[in-house]
């Protein structure tokens, strides 16, 4: 047996309906697709949400929601990520991100107060929580705000 002599079993195949080729073939005329109308013409496939006419699911639910278009996105990172870092150090976003703590370059970057932190650092940010601040120079370093004012 070789593979072009692959057939399917008798009977399991059925040739396709001959549309569309006069009278005589009982699928002449509208070849099966009715009288006038949407369905009866050619290329025009009825949207998925197409409900006949009614008005659609996606017009009779009331709108909600806001988006705020002026919204500055943020990367947070903790104070306690920055213990990774030598004392004396000054934490940029740029060393934030090779140090993969602040994954998009595009993005600024926040510092959270979350966790403690048990050396010196000088801090430069896109912002800062009041909390991450504190606990910065209460361990002897700065925080520094880069680029626009601090929201």
């Amino acid at each position: 047996m070789k593979l072009t002599d692959l057939r399917p079993a008798p009977g399991a195949t059925k040739p396709n309906k001959r549309r569309g080729r006069g009278q005589g073939s009982g699928n002449g005329s509208t070849a099966g697709r009715g009288a006038k109308g949407h369905r009866a013409r050619a290329g025009n496939p009825e949207a998925i949400w197409f409900e006949g006419g009614q008005m659609p699911l996606q017009r009779r639910l009331p709108k909600f929601g806001f988006h705020n278009h002026g919204r500055v996105e943020y990367q947070p990172v903790n104070v306690c990520d920055l213990s990774r870092f030598d004392a004396g150090t000054e934490v940029t976003p740029e060393l934030l991100h090779e140090s993969r703590l602040a994954r998009k370059k595009t993005m600024k970057v926040k510092l959270l107060g979350h966790g403690e932190i048990d050396r010196a650092l000088k801090v430069k940010v896109h912002a800062a929580s009041e909390s991450a601040r504190k606990k910065i120079e209460a361990a002897g370093g700065s925080v520094e705000i880069v680029g626009t004012t601090q929201n």
